[in-house]
């Protein structure tokens, strides 16, 4: 089975139209205004509905929810306060939602339940939450399946899928690509977009 493709930070029609034409499993539309890949305007889901995975940092899982309803999101994946997290994706998955669960690489943290985990650099080393285009260390693995996030683009796949370790390797599902799929700051660049999808497709789950 072919490993996933998750083209991130999606802002635009034309753009998210071409990734999905070539291939992109997931497509991650960014609600969170400082964000430079924030999406002013998230009617351009709603072609993609299919596919389309709502990115949003919120106070409030019930503030996500609305949003994700308004726009008919399937799947979410919820930036939430530590004391909210675990209260805040059970009601979201209780909702009919899809959870993408961000998991940054650190110790200490609760296993929550959730569809799918997005493996991820921690906000302790980046300074952001989420989006940073960094890589970890991959020391502290999701409990469950995972897509791989931080500083990929389509020639970095294999090396780092390669580099996983032995426990993780069997629960890697795909990939999420954002910044380094860019010709400027929430605009993307064709050639890279096909080249990641590609790359991702090519690779078989373990």
């Amino acid at each position: 089975m072919s490993l996933l493709a998750k083209v991130c930070g999606l802002t635009t029609a034309e753009d998210a139209a071409f990734a999905a034409d070539q291939g992109a499993d997931l497509l991650g539309f960014v609600a969170h205004p400082p964000s430079p890949r924030h999406c002013v305007d998230l009617a351009v889901a709603e072609a993609h509905l299919d596919r389309a995975v709502l990115v949003s940092v919120a106070e409030r899982a019930e503030d996500l929810l609305e949003v994700a309803r308004r726009h008919g999101f399937r799947r979410v994946q919820p930036y939430l306060p530590a004391a909210e997290r675990e209260c805040g994706v059970a009601l979201l998955r209780e909702a009919g939602l899809f959870v993408l669960l961000p998991w940054p690489d650190e110790p200490g943290q609760a296993a929550l339940p959730a569809d799918l985990y997005l493996w991820e650099a921690s906000p302790a080393q980046t300074g952001v939450v989420g989006g940073s285009g960094q890589g970890h260390g991959m020391a502290f693995p999701p409990p469950g399946p995972f897509l791989l996030a931080g500083g990929l683009d389509g020639a970095s796949l294999a090396p780092r899928a390669a580099a996983l370790p032995p426990s993780a390797g069997p629960q890697l599902r795909g990939f999420d690509a954002a910044s380094r799929l860019e010709s400027a700051p929430g605009r993307k660049d064709a050639a890279k977009v096909g080249a990641f999808i590609a790359a991702a497709h090519h690779l078989e789950h373990p």
